[in-house]
């Protein structure tokens, strides 16, 4: 497929689920009937973006992953017909190849930032992976949600709010707006863009102002990217793309680029941002340690209750055992005879049996 003179391509992706996910096959015949690519303009000027959001039409899925199952698309940069560079200047660009980025459908493009480069004379693989985040709004985090007021864009994005706060400079300094942002002011003149557009833009970016503070969207959608590289043309494929262009073969190496990308698997990565301490986490742990120490407090106190009651127990016994001791002595000596005294003993004669039972040890103390 041939972009016409263009400087960059934007492949617009959408947040649809991975068996369906937003890149189909396309070459270069079946996007130049259907149209594939709309026209978008950046900082770059126009762009093209595939599988965009288009009213009456459906977006492009595929239901695999891997190589040949994305866009496939041979690009002629045109070298001639780059714009010479009479000097060294903050816009002079000494590269030659296209710019992409691949994006959600609720973001617009932001290339001149975010995009990669890709060079003439190779083909480019481009293997992506889809990655939904979400963030925490105050007071857990710094994330933002709703939609700007200026209503340029449906949805909150870092991109968008960049694009928004650009404009309001622009055209509250200079009296009118650059091609690529929105609304309804007046485009500058090219006096304009080298006067008063382009250093204000400059010296805003430079700028470390809080002039476009733009918070983290609490919800986003953003595509991992690894690229590999392998070099064409080959030397067996040279004199087929020499006849097939009717260009020479350095004409190819200096101008003709394949770009691939694909998803390298349908499915998605979710990172998550969740509070460290929750209130229901809080009055959790509060309640379980008023109970660990009430219960803790309540044991030792019934143990402390134990402990004296078997003090006193212990004592109770031992005096009440004292008692029995000394009544039962007393009983023991008050059941004895009387000693005879010795004149009685000496007037009675007693007999004693040869042969006596035995007696008891308190019959014999008596």
């Amino acid at each position: 497929m041939r972009l016409e003179q263009e400087d960059a391509v934007v492949l617009s992706t959408g947040p649809d689920e991975p068996a369906s996910g937003p890149l189909a096959l396309f070459t270069s015949t079946d996007c130049l009937a259907a149209k594939c690519a709309s026209s978008v303009f950046t900082r770059y000027g126009k762009c093209y973006m595939f599988n965009a959001v288009e009213e009456g039409k459906s977006l492009r899925t595929t239901m695999k992953g891997g190589t040949g199952n994305g866009l496939e698309i041979m690009l002629d940069i045109q070298q001639d017909e780059y714009l010479p560079v009479w000097g060294d200047t903050e816009d002079t660009a000494f590269e030659a190849g296209v710019r992409v980025q691949i994006h959600s459908q609720a973001e617009p493009p932001f290339i001149h930032e975010l995009g990669f480069g890709v060079a003439p004379g190779f083909q480019t693989f481009v293997a992506t992976q889809e990655q939904r985040l979400t963030y925490l709004p105050p007071p857990w985090g710094e994330c933002e949600s709703k939609a700007l007021e200026s209503g340029y864009f449906p949805a909150y994005s870092v991109t968008a709010c960049r694009i928004d706060c650009e404009t309001r400079y622009i055209v509250e300094n200079c009296n009118c707006r650059m091609v690529h942002m929105p609304g309804d002011a007046s485009y500058c003149t090219p006096e304009q863009y080298k006067d008063c557009a382009e250093p204000a833009l400059a010296k805003l970016s430079a700028s470390e102002s809080s002039n476009c503070m733009c918070r983290t969207p609490c919800n986003m959608t953003r595509y991992n990217k690894e690229l590999s590289m392998v070099k064409i043309p080959s030397k067996t494929s040279a004199r087929y793309l020499e006849k097939r262009f009717n260009k020479s073969e350095k004409y190819i190496t200096d101008n003709i680029l394949v770009l691939d990308v694909f998803f390298e698997a349908l499915n998605y990565e979710t990172i998550e941002q969740k509070k460290a301490y929750e209130v229901a986490g809080l009055l959790g742990d509060i309640g379980g340690q008023m109970g660990l120490f009430i219960g803790a407090s309540i044991l030792t106190i019934l143990e402390l209750f134990d402990y004296a009651y078997e003090v006193l127990k212990d004592r109770l016994l031992d005096l009440l055992g004292s008692d029995e001791e000394d009544e039962n002595h007393a009983e023991d000596v008050s059941s004895c005879d009387p000693l005879p005294n010795h004149s009685e003993s000496i007037s009675h004669t007693v007999s004693v049996p040869l042969q006596t039972t035995l007696a008891t040890l308190e019959e014999i103390a008596c």
